[in-house]
């Protein structure tokens, strides 16, 4: 055997050790390396420059885990072994042998996207299409510390989300940068968010467009239940729509095309050829909200598959409220063909800084009251939001 396949063939058994690489953590690595090929495929260089330093990184946090463990094992066996007499003699320790680590236990089960009923009102569709895709981070033990790729996700903040069903709340806590909401079997709805989603010069550049370009931003509008576009109704829906986003409009999904394809598979939802992509910037000040609805329930949208939801604000935040709640999809009729009242449960999900959410535009959702007292367009809650056509 050659010095190279001993050495993978230690590194395979770390890496089966969750201990030591936890499975969140194998795949923050493979969604940064993957971002960092993409980003750095025309410079090798640059490329070689960036996972030489990932390597480096990754070999001392496992060779310090790695250690620990083994050094926490032998104390073990000696205290085991060592012990006194009674005729007040030292024992000798016993013989220790050391077991390969063994794999972790069963693949992680995402629950299925959710089907149910749609509502009639739901958003007016912005014009042109796009390109599109999206990675992943971890969660357990202590963080695994590795240099970000020159741009894309910078970071990793702790994630919590509320999961409410009717009047009682609970806490679900997603480590990491990214959040699959799988709450109890009775919440099918469900999403994925990743934190720290653009680099900080892009955020900033983004806020400060908006901000820009306030004039241009717009009542938003409904689709009637009659299939009417454009169509303003406040007792509904109530905040402001830029159409235009500029370069942004690039930037943006340049990243989720990079995170796509394991978003979907979080999400249980097939890949698919996506041929259309409509983008605009949200801006919601004091009072504005957004009743609950679905985004493809009109055949004018009724290609949406995925919605996309970027959260980016002032800071320190100047508002309340806004939060994004994912309704259970639950529906349909009683045996005696009444209408089955709307279910009360709910996920919920906080507005982060630099924080993306993906759901299934199927899914019943809603955005509720913003609190702003300033009602100063600086201080509004700010969200690129999109959804991906097939």
């Amino acid at each position: 055997m050659t010095a190279k396949q001993i050495l993978d063939a230690f590194s395979e058994t770390l890496m089966l050790d969750e201990r030591i690489l936890s499975p969140r953590e194998r795949e923050l690595l493979t969604s940064i390396l993957q971002n960092s090929r993409t980003i750095s495929s025309a410079n090798p260089q640059t490329q070689s420059a960036v996972t030489a330093a990932i390597a480096q990184s990754v070999g001392e946090t496992v060779a310090q885990r790695a250690f620990a463990l083994l050094g926490g094992s032998i104390v073990e066996q000696i205290l085991a072994g060592a012990g006194a007499s009674a005729d007040g003699e030292i024992s000798r320790p016993a013989v220790t042998q050391f077991g390969v680590p063994q794999p972790p236990s069963g693949p992680l089960t995402v629950p299925q996207p959710p089907s149910g009923p749609r509502p009639s009102i739901v958003p007016q569709p912005p014009s042109g299409p796009q390109p599109v895709t999206v990675p992943q981070p971890p969660s357990g033990p202590r963080p695994l510390t590795v240099p970000q790729p020159p741009s894309g996700p910078q970071g990793i903040r702790r994630q919590d989300v509320a999961v409410q069903q009717g009047s009682d709340a609970s806490l679900v806590t997603s480590g990491g940068g990214v959040g699959v909401m799988e709450a109890e079997a009775n919440i099918r709805a469900q999403c994925v968010v990743l934190d720290e989603f653009l680099a900080p010069h892009e955020m900033d550049e983004l806020f400060a467009y908006a901000l820009e370009h306030e004039a241009e931003f717009q009542s938003s509008e409904v689709i009637s239940p009659s299939g009417e576009a454009g169509v303003i109704d406040y007792l509904h829906r109530r905040s402001r729509v830029l159409m235009d986003l500029g370069k942004h409009d690039g930037v943006i999904m340049e990243r989720i095309r990079g995170v796509l394809p394991r978003v979907l598979e979080e999400l249980g939802v097939e890949e698919f050829p996506i041929r259309k992509v409509e983008v605009q910037i949200t801006a919601s000040n004091h009072g504005d909200f957004f009743g609950v609805h679905s985004d493809d329930a009109q055949a004018t949208i009724a290609s949406r598959r995925i919605t996309f939801v970027y959260f980016f604000h002032r800071e320190p935040s100047s508002f309340a409220g806004g939060e994004l709640r994912l309704h259970d999809p639950r529906g349909g009729e009683q045996q005696d063909g009444s209408a089955k009242e709307q279910s009360r449960s709910y996920q919920t999900i906080v507005p982060r800084q630099n924080q993306i959410v993906f759901f299934p535009c199927e899914v019943m959702h809603e955005i509720t009251p913003v609190e702003c007292q300033s009602k100063a367009f600086a201080d509004s809650r700010f969200t690129l939001n999109g959804w991906l056509h097939k």
